[in-house]
């Protein structure tokens, strides 16, 4: 179990991790002070669907690999 936690740790101090939390964390400052300029929702929206989209097409692929391998 241990080992589960550190590694789950490492994959969120991932640069692409670090960098989406730190994004909207300015969002959420930004919405707070009702400052969102359009620019950077659409910068916000790229980077959010960009960073989800790899992490569903991730489980996907671990998905597919284990109907492959007959463990599903």
């Amino acid at each position: 179990m241990n080992e589960t936690i550190l590694k789950r740790i490492a994959t969120l101090l991932s640069v692409k991790s670090l960098v989406t939390l730190t994004l909207t964390g300015v969002f959420a400052w930004m919405a707070v002070a009702n400052a969102i300029s359009q620019d950077f929702m659409t910068i916000y929206a790229v980077i959010i669907a960009f960073y989800f989209g790899t992490q569903s097409q991730k489980v996907q692929d671990a998905v597919d690999k284990a109907a492959d391998d007959g463990q599903l």
